[in-house]
């Protein structure tokens, strides 16, 4: 035998040898509710900033990090802080949720299940503590070292020794100190604390007049006699606006410390109007307050007396034939309290505008076909803003510092991949934690003085011993036949181009999410990777209507949810039929929440294209969707009757020819049970065949493991009925 041919043969069986072995992923090992979960995504580092000193944060030490060289140096530890912090208070269990919110004070705020409490690490003693036995809701302030909780319904402050309960008519009907309007136009609590840490500016929502949907909650599985507990089922009925029904009222009160006094901002009737985005002035005398009419098209800017709740101006209003869509409080320069920065889509695109106090427009800081996506901080040297973008491409977020006189940029990172910026007390430095689509995870240090970057951490590839599919990311056209659609693609392990593998379409392509970015893998999701080791391609396809391109490109969707998200989608079906090793006759979908709702769209609009779904928590029909989120993209059943029927999944479930499989949480309360169950209900009447599955219990996503039962629910209905040919 020729040393040539013999060489080969053993390149080959040595590459044979190679692959065997390595490992294959199970979804213990991909889904977030497996086994094995945390072990397989990239190790990450807990920081935190102590002013402009970083602070690492672990489970049994805090590390001072050195900005220039990214050395550690041991602060102090778990066990030190336990000798020094009496049993009464509690033992701290771990240091990860350490904060320092005292710039140059050698002090360090802690919590356990008794106590919240502040440790001077120098001194080696508890210099202050507080009891927060029983405390919701709980917002503590670093000023006044106040907290404002909510405990049986009611809103309550505790400052030092004194609790005051600020109201006495909370129930399920009156929600003091929540999130409210459903945690939509950006709201995700309901207490707001004065920059002096003296007033308070809280939620009130009467809920009252609301109806309720009838969930119930069941006893657990072990449930015995002797417990003395019913083993009846026990109702357990969520509010629920419904679109173009009534909707519950909101008003914002201002407790003052100081006077003991509780004042309500005078706001005029809340019927059908939305208070969101609440901010203090630098002086914490004035609350400022974006107020939106039901439409969802008039948004103004309105400021308030704290003391009195009087009115005082309307700063800006925006208007829209569509929708306005605020999503950011107000922010004033640290250095020029006479000027504040608003963020806007009104040119098309959220960009950051400079206006003085009085409402007048100075500026538009930033501009161009791209998305401001986070205000990060400020660097008051350099007078200059920090934020995040997708300048670079509409797939990626970089860190810019803006100059706030002349708008111009610098970018601040490596230009490439997706960044999550953390930034200094004064800005003058910048964690960057960020992934590129084949790199996990790297952290840097940056100084924004001098645009130096160092490397802090790098995370090892965990999926190095795997049997790894190929992920690849690419841009089509839109249906609109000019806009530009990014996609991610994940082959099957081993994959032969001369073979046809079944595909599945993976959806969400609703509003304020999206699929694709420069993250590691293009942002894949674990379950890609699981069907593609089985033998599947997966195609993930970002769709008109999206986040992160802009208002047209969002609104395309309007007053016709699922519409042009199809025509879109199909575009993408028209591309992947295009590719030989793509088995045309073997493609299914699957998707979650507007995903459920898309998956089932497609399924029952192109019943010959797609043989295969899975649609779990899916909204059928927008008219059972809560009033925020649905009427700002529908408007009310009322005043579009010719949207809500084209978009209604009820009237095509005559249409269902291949295999579908609707999963929801039994006690979802987002996409009620009504959706799922009606279109049951009107398949039988059709005398169509969908499949049905209910997690006993669950919300709207499945909890813990139940995760991974779920996903191997998924899988293996694609498995039965779209199998991959041997």
């Amino acid at each position: 035998m020729k040393i040539k041919s013999l060489l080969t043969i053993l390149f080959i069986a040595t590459t044979t040898m190679s692959q065997a072995q390595l490992k294959h992923f199970t979804l213990e090992d991909l889904n977030f509710g497996g086994n094995n979960y945390y072990n397989m995504v990239p190790q990450n580092r807990y920081t935190t900033w102590w002013g402009d000193q970083l602070v690492r944060l672990d489970a049994d030490a805090c590390k001072t990090i050195d900005a220039k060289n990214g050395k550690e140096k041991i602060l102090f530890n778990l066990s030190d802080v336990n000798k020094h912090v009496a049993d009464s208070l509690g033992k701290v269990h771990s240091l990860y949720y350490a904060e320092f919110p005292y710039s140059g004070k050698t002090v360090v705020l802690l919590t356990n299940m008794k106590s919240r409490l502040l440790y001077d690490f120098r001194k080696k003693s508890v210099v202050w503590s507080q009891s927060l036995t029983g405390q919701e809701h709980a917002d503590w302030n670093a000023i006044s070292k106040a907290v404002a909780y909510v405990k049986d319904s009611q809103l309550y402050v505790k400052q030092g020794n004194r609790t005051v309960q600020l109201t006495t008519d909370g129930s399920n009907d009156i929600v003091y100190g929540q999130s409210v309007h459903r945690d939509e136009f950006g709201i995700s609590k309901g207490t707001y604390w004065s920059n002096d840490g003296n007033k308070l500016a809280f939620y009130r929502m009467d809920q009252s007049m609301v109806a309720s949907f009838p969930l119930v909650d069941i006893p657990e599985n072990d449930w015995k006699p002797q417990d003395g507990q019913s083993r009846m089922a026990t109702p357990a009925p969520l509010k629920y606006p419904m679109a173009g029904e009534t909707s519950h009222k909101v008003t914002v009160g201002v407790y003052d410390l100081q006077s003991g006094h509780t004042v309500y901002l005078k706001a005029g009737d809340p019927t059908d109007r939305y208070f969101t985005n609440i901010s203090w002035s630098p002086d914490s005398k004035i609350i400022y307050m974006f107020e939106l009419n039901r439409d969802q098209n008039d948004c103004r800017l309105v400021s308030y007396n704290a003391t009195t709740g009087d009115k005082i101006a309307e700063l800006y209003r925006e208007t829209d034939s569509k929708y306005v869509e605020p999503q950011h409080p107000i922010v004033f320069l640290p250095w020029d309290h006479s000027k504040f920065i608003m963020q806007s889509q009104k040119d098309g695109y959220n960009h950051l505008y400079l206006f003085s106090s009085d409402g007048t427009q100075l500026k538009q800081i930033t501009q161009g076909n791209w998305v401001v996506m986070d205000v990060l901080g400020f660097n008051t040297k350099r007078r200059a803003i920090i934020i995040s973008s997708n300048e670079c491409k509409s797939i990626q977020k970089n860190t810019w510092l803006v100059d706030i006189e002349t708008g111009k940029r610098a970018l601040m990172d490596n230009g490439a991949g997706w960044h999550t910026a953390k930034i200094s007390t004064s800005g003058q430095y910048i964690l960057d934690n960020y992934s590129e689509p084949t790199v996990p995870r790297n952290i840097d240090i940056m100084n924004t003085e001098n645009g130096k970057h160092i490397r802090y951490f790098t995370a090892v590839n965990p999926w190095k011993d795997y049997d790894v599919p190929e992920y690849s990311c690419g841009s089509l056209k839109a249906a609109d036949g000019t806009t530009d659609l990014y996609y991610r693609m994940v082959k099957p392990t081993n994959f032969d181009p001369t073979k046809k593998y079944p595909t599945i379409i993976y959806v969400y392509g609703g509003p304020h999410a999206h699929n694709v970015d420069a993250r590691w893998h293009y942002a894949s999701r674990g379950w890609e990777t699981f069907m593609a080791q089985s033998g599947y391609l997966l195609f993930i396809l970002d769709n008109r209507g999206s986040e992160n391109r802009g208002k047209a490109f969002e609104q395309a969707t309007f007053r016709q949810l699922g519409q042009e998200e199809m025509k879109d989608q199909m575009q993408g079906i028209a591309y992947l039929k295009t590719l030989p090793y793509v088995d045309a006759d073997k493609i299914g979908v699957h998707g979650w929440s507007f995903g459920g709702f898309m998956t089932t769209s497609l399924m029952t609009n192109y019943p010959d294209v797609f043989k295969v779904g899975v649609a779990g928590g899916p909204v059928i029909d927008w008219k059972w969707y809560e009033v925020m989120y649905g009427e700002r993209y529908m408007d009310t059943p009322q005043n579009n009757p010719e949207g809500y029927g084209k978009t209604s999944l009820i009237k095509q479930a005559k249409n269902l020819k291949g295999k579908l499989q609707i999963i929801i949480g039994e006690n979802d309360p987002v996409v009620v049970p009504q959706h799922a169950k009606a279109f049951i209900h009107q398949c039988i009447l059709d005398g169509t065949q969908p499949d049905f599955f209910m997690y006993p219990g669950e919300p709207h996503n499945m909890r813990g493991h139940q995760s991974t039962h779920l996903h191997k629910r998924i899988s293996q209905y694609f498995f039965d009925y779209l199998p991959v040919n041997k």
